[in-house]
């Protein structure tokens, strides 16, 4: 009979995308007979009936790497104190695998994680949701144009998104020294695209594993609504844009310049704004500054004729697979891991910036009737989040059966 299996998992908060991903994976954990011990860094937003999580930070402590890395950009090098309670949990636990989420909140001193991690020799799963892993400082590189990663940062084009100062080029020298030289690292990309920029960077003798974001298909389907009733669009065909902070690169220029092109008859929606986006966008196009929940968010996926994706830097949106899921054709920019997530039955993709062709794409399919609401639904099938929990849970198993072997 194999020992008991302990899985600590690491991110930097407990809410958002990577939050419900965290939680998902720890509860098919259990279920597959691991212990887990969640940490996540202080947050205000924290619930003490969350038992199965716990915060492990201070305010203070936040609050000050925070402020000092908005200065020298060197985020990871403090919290020197609350990650040592991170390690003396994490010693008291003892576990055989850490399942590494989002490292860069400013609440871990990186050093120290890692020290001990190559110290008592742990196996490792680390799940990379951006790029920042293998740049200076950059969780996304592709609309500044810059390759320095693959051979050393510096001079960083986008440093002031980040600090008064650019410290990349010792940034990305001091997380290759700090990241690389653990004995059983796999990273886990959501998409093919990420996946193949690691095999480009310094974790390139790693072993990589896709395994793609998934959503909740009990709350994501075709739902019936009366958005359309309420806003007077029975007679439109409806173009819907989700984000959350909207800015041109997700493609808000995108949609302004659709907006003067498009027939009277199309209709832009987009969702998730605010009153600062609302100052930018023309009359002609619906605002929506949030739902009141996901079923809400849901109809109007589904009495949309399209779900148009003109973002210029994404990993792997779950936005369009929630759009699929409710029966809604997609299209999309060729950018990121956003074209992984259809085929040619479901969705188009055309060249980042090239806004004439998107035109034509979204004529196209809302003209013609291309794309069916079947091939989406069968499409978004595939993206079951507890599914892909498991995918993940299979791997740490794999992980602990290879320890238990070689002992």
């Amino acid at each position: 009979k194999m020992e008991s299996k302990r899985l600590a998992i690491i991110n930097g908060v407990p809410y958002g995308s990577t939050g419900k991903i965290v939680k998902g994976i720890a509860e098919v954990a259990r279920k597959e007979g691991f212990e887990t011990f969640n940490y996540f860094g202080w947050t205000k937003r924290y619930r003490k009936s969350d038992r199965e999580d716990t915060m492990v930070g201070s305010f203070l402590g936040k609050l000050k790497h925070h402020y000092l890395s908005r200065i020298n950009g060197k985020n990871g090098c403090y919290s020197k104190i609350d990650t040592r309670k991170l390690i003396k949990r994490l010693e008291k636990f003892k576990p055989d695998i850490i399942n590494m989420h989002i490292l860069h909140c400013c609440d871990i001193n990186l050093k120290l994680l890692f020290n001990y991690i190559k110290k008592n020799n742990i196996r490792v799963v680390w799940e990379f949701h951006d790029c920042w892993a293998f740049t200076g400082c950059c969780p996304h590189f592709i609309v500044a144009k810059c390759d320095k990663w693959k051979t050393g940062c510096y001079e960083c084009p986008q440093y002031r998104s980040f600090s008064l100062f650019d410290t990349s080029k010792k940034m990305y020298k001091l997380k290759k020294e700090i990241f690389t030289g653990i004995d059983d690292l796999t990273i886990v990309t959501p998409s093919k695209w990420l996946g193949e920029l690691v095999k480009e960077s310094f974790f390139k003798e790693y072993d990589v594993e896709v395994v793609n974001n998934g959503i909740d298909l009990t709350l994501f389907k075709p739902t019936e609504g009366d958005f359309r009733e309420k806003y007077g669009l029975k007679d439109k065909k409806i173009l819907l844009g989700v984000a959350m902070g909207w800015t041109n690169k997700k493609g808000l220029d995108v949609f302004c310049e659709l907006a003067k092109r498009l027939p009277s008859d199309y209709q832009i929606v987009l969702v998730g704004t605010d009153e600062s986006v609302d100052e930018l966008l023309p009359d002609n196009i619906i605002s929506i500054h949030r739902t009141a929940n996901q079923i809400e968010l849901a109809k109007i996926y589904t009495e949309s004729n399209l779900f148009v994706n003109p973002t210029r830097e994404d990993t792997f949106p779950t936005v369009n697979i929630e759009a699929l899921a409710c029966g809604t054709p997609i299209v999309t920019f060729k950018t990121g891991g956003s074209p992984e997530i259809i085929d040619e039955s479901c969705g188009i993709v055309v060249d980042v910036d090239d806004i004439g062709a998107m035109e034509n794409a979204i004529l196209d399919a809302c003209e013609n009737n291309k794309l069916s609401k079947e091939a989406c639904l069968n499409r978004a099938s595939q993206f079951d989040m507890w599914d892909k929990f498991k995918l993940h849970c299979d791997l740490f198993k794999e992980k602990k059966e290879k320890a238990y072997n070689e002992n």
